[in-house]
């Protein structure tokens, strides 16, 4: 594999943004019409049970590979077929372990949980898909070590369609919880085959002990991190589905996916592409520091408006829906997710940040605290606030991220609040003039994409009467790599 110069990787990372982004805005588009059809469907039990059992899967993906996939994407020198053959057998070791385990374990997991025979089968429909998954790591990094993501995104998009139009039919016809689990199976299936379609590689079973130290020196401390992120978000859903009833847990899930949406539209695939991109410009400082700056005003744009429009208008929608008054009780836990959304907008890029420089020991802290102070708080405000206790204790921890800008400055030079003072300024406002007028306009759903519509002309036209010619000349400068 050849190592990319600076103008190489900029023109890939703004083809793979856009690749992405253009993706996962269909994709979500579809799951988001999916999820929508499945809050009315499902009940809030069904809806919370999902949100559970999945948290419990996210367990299994921590022990796939120790973060060898992380080391292979930030290591500095071309890839080997040693390197290749090395993670893949570490991997598949611990996948079978940890799979073998997870199916043996089923019926005691779902003893725990008080779940059905479908919950099970939901689960062990998951280990599998979990399994199914790793095997499409090696062909997934290749791709994304050489910025490739229009060729990654085909996979994607291939098995999220399956997965959507197989889990709406099911649900539609009243399969329940078993919708979930046969969809994830066929996802699985067809993801594998298409991944291997679009990157083929040979797997091949080898292991040289100096190739795992280099890569693990790097994957352990970085696979700590990803553990302790475990702890902190999944390791606490399935706490939740114990201490609190899946009723409310669903409350949860609903405020959460919501809230999370933009970030998921946006962020995650953002972060994707500057992992891999922040990891060949880590030696250039000052050019580091301009696509730290780049990279949170692309997200802060988008981003912003997106959570100040929701919380505003989603009362509305909320109410002019037939059977979503049920989820009413979840606005005041949207809310405080959404300030989470915010403010991890900010921080995680420059977590990426520092990852990507190699300083995986400094995230490694960052993260011990925020899971310290989640796991403590979370209890308490659970028996203060009750299930909205959760997304206020997301909230007040998603503050340090003013510590995080602190530390990040100590490595490179770069400036937050010029950056994304506009985009919040237009958010502001927009969402202002939405509270003012939205109990006027909406009374069906029709009026209802009106005035989202008019929030969205008055967050861009406050933007450019403010920030026109840095939006000008960013488009100036993408457009002529899109053309390259």
């Amino acid at each position: 594999m050849q190592e990319l110069d600076i103008a190489t990787v900029t023109r890939r990372s703004i083809h793979g943004v856009f690749a992405l982004v253009s993706r996962t805005f269909v994709l979500q588009s579809i799951t988001i019409v999916v999820n929508f059809i499945l809050t009315i469907i499902l009940t809030r039990e069904e809806y919370g049970i999902f949100f559970v059992v999945s948290a419990a899967i996210a367990f299994l993906t921590y022990f796939s590979d120790i973060g060898l996939a992380a080391a292979l994407i930030q290591k500095k020198d071309a890839l080997t077929d040693d390197d290749l053959k090395t993670t893949f057998t570490i991997q598949q070791l611990l996948v079978g372990t940890a799979v073998i385990a997870a199916l043996l374990l089923s019926t005691t997991v779902g003893k725990f949980y008080n779940l059905q025979a479908d919950g099970i089968f939901l689960f062990q429909a998951l280990v599998i898909s979990f399994f199914l998954s790793s095997l499409k790591t090696i062909p997934s990094i290749l791709l994304e070590r050489e910025l490739k993501f229009q060729r990654l995104i085909i996979p994607q998009i291939i098995e999220t369609l399956f997965y959507s139009i197989i889990l709406l039919t099911l649900a539609m016809n009243g399969f329940g919880i078993l919708s979930f689990a046969y969809a994830v199976l066929v996802r699985g299936f067809v993801g594998l085959v298409a991944m291997y379609i679009i990157m083929p590689w040979k797997p091949g079973i080898s292991f040289k002990i100096d190739t795992a130290k280099k890569l693990l020196k790097f994957g352990i401390p970085f696979q700590a991190n990803s553990f302790l992120a475990l702890l902190k978000d999944d390791l606490l859903i399935i706490y939740l589905g114990k201490v609190l009833p899946f009723g409310q847990v669903g409350y949860i899930a609903f405020a959460q996916r919501y809230a999370f949406q933009p970030l998921r539209l946006v962020m995650d695939n953002v972060i994707r592409i500057t992992f891999p991109s922040f990891s060949r410009l880590s030696d250039d400082k000052e050019y580091l520091g301009k696509a730290i700056e780049k990279t949170l005003f692309a997200i802060s744009l988008i981003i912003f408006p997106s959570l100040f429009g929701m919380v505003v208008l989603m009362p509305h929608f909320i109410e002019i829906i037939p059977r979503y008054q049920k989820w009413e009780p979840a606005l005041l836990s949207l809310t405080f997710f959404a300030m989470n959304a915010g403010l991890s907008s900010i921080s995680t890029p420059l977590t990426n940040a520092l990852n990507a420089m190699g300083k995986v020991k400094v995230t490694l802290y960052l993260m011990v605290f925020w899971t310290a102070s989640t796991w403590v708080l979370t209890p308490i405000a659970i028996m203060l606030y009750g299930f909205n206790g959760v997304a206020i204790v997301s909230a007040l921890v998603a503050l340090s991220v003013f510590l995080v800008v602190y530390i990040m400055k100590k490595y490179v030079s770069f400036r937050v609040l010029p950056v994304i003072f506009y985009p919040l300024l237009s958010a502001v406002i927009m969402g202002g003039v939405l509270y003012l007028i939205s109990s006027y306009l909406i009374t069906n759903i029709l009026t209802f994409i009106l005035t989202a519509l008019i929030g969205a002309t008055i967050y861009v036209g406050v933007l450019f009467l403010t920030k026109k010619d840095l939006i000008l000349s960013d488009a100036k400068f993408i457009l002529s790599n899109l053309k390259k």
